[in-house]
């Protein structure tokens, strides 16, 4: 088995800020010297998450308004007694949709559907620069 690792940066907003990562995750895969297997996407910090989605505006909204109903904002949690700061909620979003995907690949080319796109989301209340790992297997 081989793998290979590849660290990106990106800038976000915070806030459910959604971005469309599938670009740099396809190229990484197309620019390993593997041609099939599976990559990982990871992104560290503990109030982001990846997943897939159609990425279309209104998707992104209804998203937003999705975790806004069942992770509201606006309730006390205890995470904010214990550090003093604002952010229960988005590690509880976070927590709930997970740090990472895995995507088959084959020719060097990820298998996803024609409307699936990876997205990284970033949940925290304030802007940050996110890291992600792609780990390629194969």
């Amino acid at each position: 088995m081989t793998v290979e690792v590849y660290r990106k940066s990106i800038p976000t907003e915070g806030n459910g800020h959604i971005l469309d990562i599938t670009r740099e995750v396809a190229d990484a895969v197309a620019d390993c010297s593997l041609t099939s297997g599976l990559a990982t996407v990871f992104v560290t910090g503990s109030t982001a998450s990846v997943t897939t989605v159609e990425y279309e505006p209104g998707l992104v909204a209804d998203l937003e308004e999705a975790f806004d109903r069942l992770y509201p904002r606006d309730k006390p949690y205890r995470h904010h007694e214990t550090w003093g700061d604002d952010n229960g909620h988005s590690h509880v979003r976070a927590t709930m949709l997970g740090p990472s995907l895995s995507v088959p690949f084959v020719d060097s080319r990820l298998l996803l559907g024609t409307w699936q796109q990876v997205v990284l989301i970033d949940f925290d209340t304030s802007p940050r620069q996110r890291e992600y790992v792609v780990q390629i297997l194969g």
